[in-house]
């Protein structure tokens, strides 16, 4: 059986906390897409962790973890973040790297850096990763797989041939020093060793382990508008953010996927270029303040630290989101954040050249569009912690209502704040 945990928004929706909640009952969690370029918050039994390469379920120590060939393979950040687990009394994972698994090198985020620079007024707002040249590189078939480390030759071969394309770049667009091969080739050296005792047949595991009736749990990182295909193009990042890609990216037979699980917060928040279209943003003081209380420490990028865009939720975006995720079931999260206030507003449609509409549209129409709110009222309460559904104040059980009838998907789960069990189960 495997089950999908994927965002129905622009990332950093929680879904950390829920794949970490999901992962208890797993045996195998698979992070399929994307690289350390963003970030999942746990706070479990050993602490608080923000994860960007590894994926969620290393804090059992019944679960395999994998790292499948769709990701971006950042080696340094993974043994960073292993040793840092170690560091904070967390046993040492079950962890899993597929061999096919291609590696971020150092040009990737040289070259994401060139480029933004270059850009200057009209960048895309990069976590300068490397995610973008690296998936470039994946597709025009310059990429290294991690494999490649142990046959010598081949890779000093691939990484002339990648060289010789860069330093077009390089010396004639970036002016910068041209990449040297037999450098790329010392520095992947160094760390050949240290990642070697991770690296594995991921899909034939994952095959045996569907053949043993084993339950997977594939991984997501952002959210559908964050996907180059479906998203806010050109806003988005370079890996598919949708649980359809997990049967790639994770070497799961499509068939397999049997429930996927948007994660949708109370609110809506934004991480990236401030030119992005927005629809619902709040600004000013009332932005400053949802930003403040928002996340259990503010709504701050965990990768970047970079404040984060917010507004209320928009209800056209994420039943937008839903539907091109596939969503079976919903899990709304962070909404102990919103009991300061007296009334909460929620973008039930966008008006665009006069006429208002559920749907939401394609990039190019977007920046167009104006919201249409709902008012609610608050509950003004502190209502984290609460496990009940029933003990909630009843302007809070109607919110959730409220947002499950926009989306048109059921809520299932109920985050009522940061910690692994406060939560709400509604199966």
């Amino acid at each position: 059986m495997v089950k999908a945990i994927v965002g129905a928004n622009w990332g950093d929706e929680g879904k950390g906390k829920i794949t970490d909640l999901l992962a208890e009952k797993s045996d195998v969690v698979i992070r399929f897409q994307g690289g350390a370029n963003a970030g999942h918050t746990i706070i479990c039994d050993y602490g608080r962790f923000a994860l960007h390469q590894l994926p969620s379920g290393v804090f059992y120590p019944h679960t395999t973890n994998i790292i499948g060939p769709g990701v971006a393979l950042d080696v340094d950040k993974l043994l960073s973040e292993l040793k840092q687990l170690q560091e904070g009394g967390v046993p040492m994972p079950h962890m899993l790297v597929d061999q096919r698994t291609q590696v971020l090198m150092p040009y990737h985020v040289l070259q994401d850096t060139y480029e933004e620079e270059r850009l200057a007024g009209h960048a895309f707002g990069s976590t300068k990763s490397g995610i973008a040249p690296f998936y470039s590189d994946k597709y025009a078939k310059n990429g290294i797989q991690i494999a490649d480390l142990f046959e010598e030759k081949r890779l000093m071969e691939r990484l002339e041939q990648v060289c010789e394309l860069k330093n077009v770049l390089w010396v004639h667009l970036y002016h910068k020093d041209p990449l040297e091969p037999k450098a790329l080739f010392d520095w992947l050296m160094e760390r050949r060793e240290a990642i070697k005792p991770y690296l594995g047949d991921a899909l034939a595991f994952v095959h045996q382990a569907l053949k043993e009736g084993k339950t997977l749990l594939l991984e997501g990182q952002l959210g559908s508008m964050k996907d180059p295909s479906l998203g806010i193009c050109p806003y988005t990042t370079s890996s598919h953010t949708l649980a359809g890609f997990g049967s790639v990216g994770g070497g799961v037979p499509p068939a397999t996927i049997q429930d996927v699980i948007c994660v949708t917060k109370a609110y809506s928040s934004c991480v990236g270029a401030q030119t992005e279209p927005f629809v619902s943003e709040l600004l000013g003081d009332e932005g400053d303040e949802l930003r403040r209380r928002g996340g259990d420490k503010g709504e701050f990028g965990a990768t970047t630290g970079r404040p984060r865009r917010v507004g209320w939720y928009d209800a056209v975006a994420s039943r937008y989101g839903c539907m091109v995720q596939g969503a079976t079931e919903a899990a709304l999260t962070a909404i102990d954040c919103l009991g300061y206030l007296d009334e909460i507003k929620v973008c039930v449609g966008y008006k665009i050249g006069g006429q208002v509409t559920r749907e939401f549209p394609v990039p190019a129409q977007l920046s167009k569009a104006e919201a249409v709110y709902e008012t609610l009222p608050g509950w003004k309460c502190d209502i984290r912690g609460i496990t009940d559904f029933d003990k909630l104040p009843e302007a809070a059980r109607n919110y959730v209502r409220f947002l499950e009838k926009e989306i048109e998907v059921p809520i299932k789960i109920v985050s009522t704040g940061p910690k692994r069990h406060e939560i709400i189960d509604l199966h």
